[in-house]
């Protein structure tokens, strides 16, 4: 029989989001878009002719299928994992694997840990956050999620008395997508010494690492190093690097041998690897082309300064000081447009019917991205939020 056969209500925020700033558009709303996370305008010039040559090559390992290794682009994983280090990892004991980008791969650390055999506990941070994690746990008959903690009370770092115990696999995101909060050093060891402790793999997605805006920002990599016991993961990709990057479906993970060699298992059977031009064009940027990739990162923390002074001076309330990639996230006022907001996606709807301003909603939060020109835009940005009036009390 031709029937749906998953549960109604399915979506996720961002498919909630989309749907309602379509049916706006529709309605003939101007829409000021601050929901989308993706780069806009063409990826670095540098990537481009790159990744044009390698196009134009004749060499068959750059046209064939790439599977869990880089024939095209000979060492590209460990180069690409590289160039994102300030730590020199020739003398550690880490295994490497190239990916088609981080989202197609947020699958397979649950399915490594043997997720889909037996029962697992993964922790996440998607309350509030990028929910792909939680999706895929929910795929998955065998694993419970625990969404891990984090707040503008504890500054959207969690610590280790917050995960469950029995829990097998973390899947955390740092710099932190949408607080735009980052991994310190110390906090990372600290993290990293409790799991090793406890026998918990450690998985950090680090897209926006590229685009922290200080020195303090540290990826995984540079400390599990120094926990031998420790079974861990870290992921980067080419996405938010180089430009508008998005549909450049490439990217790197290194970690222990371990854990590496379950999810290149899984891997290996469910893709055919990254496309090589596309590898090519990211590695050069990384490798030849800082100044671009400084610039585009200096753009971004403009563009935020702009945002958080202007909806500041409105009566907004920052949840915290964004530290990386290109988010701001703020607290959910109680009253808006002269009544109550009873919920996130209250507000954020509300901003999209009265103003056309869209944002994503989180419980107690609303994220708005500076993808697009703030400044070209920032008087209409001004007035809506002034029309807002929003208010805490």
């Amino acid at each position: 029989m031709r029937q749906r056969r998953l549960p109604a209500g399915g979506a996720n925020v961002f498919q909630l989001v989309r749907a309602k700033r379509a049916e706006a558009q529709g309605r003939g709303i101007e829409l000021l878009d601050l929901s989308i996370g993706e780069p806009r305008g063409a990826a670095l010039l540098s990537a481009r002719e790159a990744a044009r040559d390698a196009v134009m090559s004749d060499a068959e390992a750059m046209h064939a299928y790439q599977y869990n290794l880089s024939p095209g682009v000979p060492g590209f994983a460990e180069r690409f994992v590289a160039g994102h280090l300030d730590r020199d990892l020739a003398d550690q004991d880490v295994a490497y694997l190239p990916i088609p980008g981080i989202k197609p791969i947020l699958g397979v650390p649950p399915l490594a840990c043997g997720g889909a055999l037996a029962p697992l506990t993964v922790g996440t941070m998607t309350r509030p956050g990028y929910p792909i994690p939680t999706d895929w746990c929910g795929f998955l008959h065998h694993v419970t999620n625990l969404p891990l903690p984090t707040s503008s009370a504890n500054a959207f770092r969690f610590t280790p008395a917050d995960i469950a115990p029995g829990t097998g696999l973390l899947m955390i995101n740092y710099p932190h997508n949408p607080s735009g909060q980052i991994a310190t050093r110390d906090w990372l060891a600290t993290l990293c010494r409790h799991c090793a402790e406890n026998d918990i793999r450690l998985f950090n997605d680090a897209a926006y690492t590229a685009l922290a805006h200080t020195d303090e920002n540290a990826t995984l990599t540079e400390v599990a190093v120094d926990f031998p016991e420790l079974s861990w993961a870290e992921a980067f990709t080419a996405a938010k690097l180089i430009g508008n990057g998005t549909g450049w479906h490439v990217g790197a993970m290194v970690g222990s041998p371990d854990f590496i060699a379950d999810m290149a298992e899984i891997k290996g059977k469910i893709d055919s690897g990254h496309v090589a031009p596309m590898a090519a064009g990211a590695l050069a940027a990384l490798e030849d082309d800082q100044a671009g990739i400084a610039a585009g990162r200096e753009t971004y923390r403009r563009r935020l300064d702009t945002l958080v002074t202007l909806m500041r001076d409105a009566g907004m309330r920052l949840a915290i000081e964004p530290s990386a990639g290109f988010y701001a996230l703020w607290e959910v006022p109680t009253n808006a447009f002269g009544k109550p907001m009873g919920s996130a996606e209250t507000f954020n709807f509300a901003m999209i019917e009265e103003t056309g301003v869209v944002g994503v909603h989180f419980p107690g939060y609303v994220r708005y991205a500076v993808c697009a020109d703030i400044d070209a835009i920032a008087d209409k940005l001004r007035a809506a939020f002034t029309k807002a009036a929003p208010s805490y009390d």
